[in-house]
């Protein structure tokens, strides 16, 4: 018998939350699957650490630190061989070992974490994934979040999953607390829905004391296991006298709660798998979750999914469970018949298999076949129908997740050129201005849709731009405004020929980076998750299209809260089409009042603002003395002037750049 590998016992010194239960089934099933191979492998724990009831895996115990001491500077010493660590750290200079990283939270939702924790594992988790033989996580979900915050690929991290089995051990008999605490309750006869506490903000507890008095006219209770009294304030409690915290319970006392509960309500903002819910799988306990990260690929078919910024939504599912048996016996049903996909035995038969052979390839597990979000793409065009008829019908034949809608919002019907009378695409009309025309294009969306899309008229998309958008809105439900990568150019040049711009796109470069955040969207590829967008709208002062409408756009996007981001995995090539270009002296004009103005209003900071003239001005003064042939530059300049005179005169009236009249050759 051979010691292959050590395992990193840290966790035992810890106290148990979904990390550190990980991390103990997980070595249990390497124990059992060591034994029966006759192989063995140690088990490194600090000092003092609880002790595991193990066959082939052997404790060393040792070292005087603790914590994040013992695990940097003293494992490395106790143990030179290869190392297994289970729980998001691991020693930050050693190559040879396999790391699990649960989920990117720090990055995705910081607001959980102090800022200690949140710096400790955002200097760490980088230098782990580049120096470790191998990184895991528990899902693709967490997979492709990891990939957008840390030096790694999505395609490059196994994936091994929570397992079920330690649930279906828990014994309801056993439990002491929770039947005491359930008949304490005024009405011991009525249904409630379970929820396990917790005081991170990412767990959106908050949604259930939301709902609670709408709960509470069906005659259901909530009841809250686990995390403590501080998750709320009395106040919002106050208002919901149908909740009931039960603070900590044991396990089978879980085990009591599941079993009655009318389902197991589980609203997260973000998880990297969300074990609660296989373990209500697990008790038979139907299940209402989030629709966003993780949490779909657990639950697949046999759940009920709503938005965690849908609080109606999550009201109708469970009015729909109370009031059919045959669908809460549906639910539970297919829950246990997912319970198979998600196995402590398949995930320690992983680790074994990268304790081997670190590099070795899994196959990924088959995410189940989610219903994607309703996407409507917006094109605004004016005077280039032949340019927006290729574009679009480039769009409809080869995106690989369809949109629901597409709009092409114009001034004449004629702009949209072949695209008249198509059943897959809606003309509208409207006031001229990139702004209003995309303000009419809101204004006219189908009932439902969740994203919406502003491509540029001669802006051509790879296949999976719609895909990679609906994903990344998907796996990150604090993101409301997502931009990609413009492999290409024109505007600078003569332009891009659409065959050029279509073999472009068909074979991307790699990119030298993955994601950009905070990141304003603006330009001619930029999605928004609607429902973030609400009552805003483009300022439709802002007439002439110098790039500013959309940072304005996004900027009061911003002041709601929410994550604003650039992917480099939604590509792109921008024409560059000159036809229907505006005069250089009113894109002059605007380069000059419009971020003015855009700091008077709030969206442009001074420093943006002095960068912005100054580079534009630079730009155009000492172009002018050797024009570009498809840029005028000297028009440009001589908008400048018109824009500081009119400021001068304290005339900030960004909408007169329409009004001037176009001098020169660009005329």
């Amino acid at each position: 018998m051979t010691e292959t590998f050590a395992v990193n016992g840290r966790f035992l010194s810890q106290a148990m939350t979904g990390v550190q239960r990980y991390a103990r089934n997980v070595v249990s099933a390497l124990d059992e699957g060591l034994a029966a191979a006759s192989r063995k492998a140690i088990l490194v724990a600090p000092r003092g650490a609880d002790a595991m009831a193990l066959q082939a895996i052997d404790t060393l115990q040792g070292g005087r630190l603790a914590g994040h001491g013992w695990e940097q500077l003293e494992l490395p010493r106790l143990w030179g061989g290869r190392l297994l660590n289970l729980c998001n750290t691991a020693p930050a200079l050693k190559g040879d070992q396999i790391v699990c990283i649960h989920d990117a939270n720090v990055f995705a939702a910081p607001d959980s974490y102090s800022r200690g924790f949140r710096t400790a594992y955002r200097t760490l988790q980088p230098l782990l994934a580049r120096r470790s033989a191998r990184i895991a996580t528990v899902s693709q979900a967490s997979a492709r979040q990891l990939a957008r915050h840390l030096p790694l690929r999505a395609a490059d991290i196994a994936v091994l999953p929570n397992g079920h089995e330690h649930a279906l051990a828990w014994d309801p008999a056993r439990a002491e607390r929770a039947p005491t605490l359930l008949a304490a309750r005024p009405d011991v006869e009525r249904p409630f829905v379970l929820a396990l506490g917790s005081q991170a903000r990412h767990k959106n507890l908050s949604l259930l004391v939301e709902i609670a008095p709408s709960l509470a006219e069906l005659g259901i209770d909530v009841v809250i296991a686990g995390g403590g009294n501080g998750i709320f304030a009395p106040d919002q409690l106050a208002q919901a006298a149908n909740v009931r915290l039960l603070g900590r319970v044991s396990d089978d006392d879980l085990a009591f709660l599941l079993e009655r509960a009318l389902c197991l309500a589980f609203p997260s903002w973000t998880e990297g798998f969300g074990l609660p819910i296989i373990e209500a799988m697990a008790r038979g306990c139907p299940v209402v979750s989030s629709n966003c990260a993780s949490m779909p690929e657990v639950c697949g078919d046999a759940a009920l999914l709503a938005s965690p910024a849908d609080p109606a939504l999550w009201v109708e599912h469970i009015r729909a469970l109370a009031g059919s048996a045959t669908l809460r016996q549906e639910l539970s049903g297919r829950g246990r018949g997912r319970l198979p996909l998600f196995s402590w035995r398949s995930t320690a038969a992983g680790y074994l298999e990268l304790a081997q052979s670190p590099k070795a390839r899994r196959a990924a597990q088959i995410a189940p076949l989610l219903k994607p979000p309703r996407i409507a793409v917006v094109v605004a065009t004016r005077g280039r129908p032949e340019v927006v008829s290729q574009t679009v019908l480039h769009l409809l034949a080869q995106q690989s997740l369809k949109p629901d809608s597409v709009i092409v919002s114009c001034i004449d019907p004629a702009d949209a050129g072949d695209l008249q009378g198509r059943n897959d695409v809606v003309v509208l009309t409207g006031p001229p201005g990139l702004a209003a025309q995309r303000n009419t294009a809101l204004a006219h969306l189908p009932p439902g849709t969740e994203i919406v899309a502003f491509f540029d008229d001669d802006f051509v998309a790879h296949e999976d731009w719609l895909a990679t958008a609906a994903r990344t809105f998907r796996d990150e439900a604090s993101i409301v405004a997502f931009t990609g990568r413009v492999l290409a150019d024109g505007v600078g040049g003569p332009g891009i020929a659409l065959a050029e711009a279509m073999r472009l796109v068909a074979a991307p470069p790699a990119s030298d980076w993955s994601w950009i955040e905070p990141y304003s969207p603006y330009g001619c590829n930029m999605a928004f998750r609607l429902a973030s967008i609400g009552d805003l709208r483009f300022d439709e002062r802002l007439v002439l299209y110098g790039w500013l409408e959309d940072r304005d756009f996004a900027a009061g996007l911003a002041r709601r809260g929410g994550r604003l981001v650039k992917s480099a995995d939604a590509i792109g090539v921008h024409m560059g089409v000159k036809g229907g270009r505006m005069a250089g002296e009113r894109f002059g004009y605007s380069q000059i009042v419009n971020p003015l103005y855009m700091l008077r209003k709030g969206t442009m900071t001074l420093g943006q603002v002095a960068d912005h003239l100054f580079r534009n001005m630079s730009a155009n003064l000492g172009r002018s003395l050797r024009p570009e042939p498809f840029i005028d530059r000297r028009g440009r300049l001589w908008g400048n002037l018109l824009g500081i005179a009119d400021v001068l005169r304290g005339r900030m009236q960004p909408e007169r750049a329409a009004a001037l009249q176009p001098r020169g050759k660009f005329r």
